[in-house]
């Protein structure tokens, strides 16, 4: 069988519903057990370079307006426009894959929050972020998946392990919308840090979670627990491992070249490469790049030589990250048209407010539980983090991933997270700023 065939400029990858990316490489990399890419879209108008152009016309244009205001949501506002974009005959052919947001945007924004995110805050916050972004998120998604098995089975035929996977695909958090508005807003700062702090490791550990339960609904394997405890454990263990040791190494090999355009190229092989070589040895590679950046933020606050590369890195990245984060967010409103046309919005809304009270539960025992029992939690505090978990670009990754089977149940499970999605981005990112007024994030 020919792997690969090209028709029309498109580069089609041949393969099966039961066909993993593991076989066809030799590698057993643990996205290939639950999350299949098919095709990836190297013609058309996707790599259209007249249509990237526009595109990043128009996030400079909100970019710009961003600079002026302290509570504009820029993802919330790109999204929108993505999706009024769809309806225009010049944008209605752009298809967006999973291969693209996994490999080409999520390690240089995963990198970027990594390296700036300061380890001083995380040392502070390192218990409630530990806890939250691990034994959390596997708490988060079982209650999850228990109240979208009711309520989704009110609407359509789910399984439990189905409802496992929509509750999965709904525990990422992505505070790229709200943590500079927490940080201006709010005059807790530690709320911001909690918040980075935590995104930074769930959007790793959720995909391994998103990995093991897919893998289990795609090859009709019964529910184990054990099963899912000890892949998620061997996956996120190994992609942390492997980032500390080469996020060390090359943090170190930085300062052999006193040249600053080549750490900046450095700090690319960083962010991809540590991500590509975790991904070939089964680990996760959205947490191998995430503690590779958090070693390179550890080696600027230890050494005395790190002013200008750290200027060079801000150089550089500061400009890269609005440039994927204009392409991505456009990009996901531009399909997010063909998701919602879901005639069950009450559902939806119902399972968004469900992810909130869910949260909210596990923050807040959280917080009680490193605070102490004879110290009350702070429920404004805790309220304004659970409201700051929004679903974001990676619960995108496994929508788009979750899509390349075509039935109808997993068509319903797709219908049904989309829209929760989409709320969860528009609302929260509009809410955050008002919160964090009101409540005063004390």
């Amino acid at each position: 069988m020919k792997l690969f065939t090209i028709t029309d400029g498109r580069v089609n990858l041949n393969c099966n519903k039961d066909t993993s990316l593991a076989s066809i490489t030799g590698k057993p990399s643990y996205a290939a057990k639950g999350i299949k890419s098919y095709s990836f879209q190297y013609g058309g108008n996707l790599m259209s370079t007249a249509l990237i152009i526009i595109l990043l016309a128009i996030g400079y244009i909100v970019f710009t307006i961003d600079k002026k205001q302290e509570n504009f949501p820029v993802p919330v506002v790109l999204l929108l426009i993505g999706i009024a974009l769809s309806f225009i005959p010049y944008f209605s052919d752009v298809q967006v894959t999973g291969d693209i947001i996994y490999n080409v945007f999520l390690p240089g924004l995963l990198f970027t929050s990594a390296y700036r995110f300061s380890t001083t805050a995380l040392r502070k916050n390192a218990g409630i972020i530990a806890m939250l972004s691990t034994f959390g998120i596997i708490l988060t998604a079982g209650l999850m998946g228990v109240v979208v098995y009711y309520l989704g089975g009110l609407v359509f035929s789910i399984t439990f392990l189905g409802a496992l996977l929509v509750a999965s695909i709904l525990t990422p958090t992505d505070p790229v919308s709200v943590v500079a508005i927490l940080k201006k807003a709010s005059p807790n700062k530690s709320i911001a840090d909690i918040v980075d702090g935590e995104s930074l490791i769930n959007d790793g550990t959720s995909i391994v979670l998103f990995s093991v339960i897919s893998g289990m609904y795609i090859n009709h394997k019964a529910f184990n627990v054990w099963s899912i405890l000890g892949e998620f454990s061997y996956v996120s263990i190994g992609g942390i491992g492997l980032g500390i040791v080469v996020g060390w190494l090359l943090s170190k090999a930085v300062h052999y070249t006193h040249h600053r355009d080549y750490q900046v190229m450095l700090s690319i092989i960083i962010a991809y490469g540590v991500f590509q070589l975790a991904e070939s040895f089964g680990f996760s590679g959205v947490l191998a790049t995430v503690a590779a950046g958090i070693m390179l933020s550890w080696e600027f606050t230890h050494i005395n030589k790190e002013d200008h590369y750290s200027e060079a890195l801000s150089g550089f990245w500061d400009v890269v990250e609005p440039t994927l984060l204009s392409l991505l967010f456009l990009l996901i409103g531009i399909v997010a048209t063909d998701y919602l046309t879901f005639t069950h919005w009450g559902l939806a809304i119902g399972v968004f407010i469900a992810t909130i009270l869910i949260r909210f539960l596990v923050v807040s025992s959280t917080m009680q539980l490193f605070s102490g029992l004879r110290k009350m939690v702070d429920w404004k505090k805790a309220f304004l983090i659970s409201w700051s978990g929004i679903r974001g670009s990676m619960s995108v990754f496994l929508l788009l991933s979750l899509s390349t089977i075509n039935d109808v149940h997993t068509n319903n499970l797709i219908s049904l997270a989309f829209p929760v999605v989409i709320i969860s981005l528009v609302v929260q990112s509009l809410g955050i700023y008002p919160l964090s007024k009101w409540m005063g994030g004390k």
